[in-house]
Formats: C-alpha cells, sequence, structure tokens
C-alpha cells in the first residue's frame, strides 16, 4: 500500500460538524515521482464503496486507531474527487475538528493502492506515470504535510519513498530541540577557583557543552538529509 499526499484546503462546518473539499485533483502537473492521476481513477473504488453500504473513514494522520469520522459523499468532478465528511461527536473528533475550524490544519492526504498504471507523454512532452486506475483505502486530515509548495503537496510514502523515515527525522528534531534547550552550557573551572571568581565578583565565560554540539549538529545533518 501507498499513501500519496496533497494539500487542499479542509473547510469545517461550525453548526453542522462537517468537512468538505477536494483531497486529490486531475491536473496534468506531475509529482515528484513523475506520477499523474488520471480522470476517474477513483471511480470504481467510489462505486463498490457505495455499494457494499460501508463508507470510507476519516483518520487523523491516517492513524487507523484515530478514525475522527466518516465520508458520507465523494463526487468524482472534472476536477477531482470532492469528498463531504462528518466529524463523529466523540471527545477525540471535536478535538480536531476546532483545529481544522480554527485553520491549524487544513490538508486532506488519502491511502491508496496502485490497480493500474501506465507511461504517458503530456502536452509539453514531458514523460510521466499515469496512475489509471486506484484502491481507495481511507481519507486523513493531515497536521504536518510531508512536503509543500504555495499550491499543494505531492509525497508518496511507500515502497519508493518513506514517509515513516520523513516522519522519524522531524520527531528526532523536535525532541533533540527540546533536549537542547535542557542543556546547560559547562564551565570547566575547578570549584575552588569558581569560589574565588565569584567572591571577586567575576565570571569566565562558560565553554559549550560537548553533548550539546553533538546534538546540534545531528540535527543540522537530518535536516540536510531531509
Amino acid at each position: 500500500m501507498e499513501h500519496m499526499y496533497k494539500s487542499f484546503e479542509a473547510k469545517a462546518d461550525s453548526d453542522k460538524g462537517t468537512i468538505s473539499g477536494y483531497f486529490s485533483t486531475y491536473d496534468r502537473i506531475p509529482d515528484s515521482y513523475g506520477d499523474v492521476i488520471a480522470p476517474g481513477a477513483f471511480t470504481d473504488t467510489i462505486k463498490a464503496r457505495e455499494e457494499s453500504g460501508h463508507p470510507f473513514p476519516l483518520c487523523w494522520n491516517h492513524d487507523l486507531d484515530q478514525i475522527i469520522g466518516k465520508v458520507t459523499s465523494i463526487e468524482d468532478t472534472e476536477k477531482g474527487p470532492l469528498m463531504t465528511a462528518d466529524f463523529f461527536d466523540t471527545p477525540l473528533a471535536q478535538e480536531k475538528r476546532k483545529l481544522v475550524k480554527e485553520g491549524v490544519v487544513y490538508q486532506f492526504s488519502f491511502a491508496y493502492d496502485v490497480l493500474e498504471a501506465g507511461p504517458a507523454t503530456l502536452e509539453d512532452g514531458v514523460k510521466v506515470n499515469e496512475l489509471k486506475k486506484l484502491d481507495l483505502f481511507e481519507i486523513s486530515i493531515v497536521p504536518i504535510p510531508a512536503n509543500q509548495n504555495a499550491v499543494m503537496t505531492d509525497i508518496k510514502a511507500g515502497k519508493r519513498n518513506s514517509k515513516k523515515d520523513a516522519d522519524a527525522i522531524r520527531e528526532a528534531i523536535t525532541l533533540l530541540q527540546g533536549v537542547l534547550g535542557e542543556l546547560e552550557d559547562t564551565d570547566d573551572s575547578e570549584d575552588g577557583e569558581d569560589g574565588a571568581k565569584a567572591n571577586a565578583g567575576a565570571k569566565e565565560p562558560k565553554q559549550s557543552n560537548p553533548k550539546k554540539d553533538a546534538l546540534l549538529n545531528y540535527i543540522n545533518n537530518l535536516k540536510t538529509e531531509d
């Protein structure tokens, strides 16, 4: 299973507890892996779900332990699949809904499997891999896009690109920054000298903490690799 991530505005209705928006588009702009999604790629999977009577889950950040709602409808438009979902009346769902309502989180993402794909050539001659038929598993609201530009996010996590790795790096960076904030700089002077300097009202500048420097270098390396 692969995950595709696209950035689209998610609007929450403050009265009805609903959310709607395009979780993908059929634009012919290839992502960083040279993929485009063909119009109608979701048609069969949407129809199958409708016929089964089991709606797609609305998840938080692709966590199936955090299903916060259900997709009530998907209209497969010329632009792309336009979905509407209802938030559950649970503390977790309403907490996430508030984040969307406040505009703190505003992006959709979806999990899928590729059923049919093949090479294609765009009007400008660019060669791409066209995803022609997809099996949709769930739609998520995501707080942190893996990659973004002014319009949308196009990142895949699966066999060719690991979102788990990217998330692990971000988590490591966050944790390391917290550790750095707690580490004190060192002072390599002796206790007796410290006392004398304190009595004299003068203090030598503290030297950099080796552990702090090492962690800082590690963070910089992670950012470079990301």
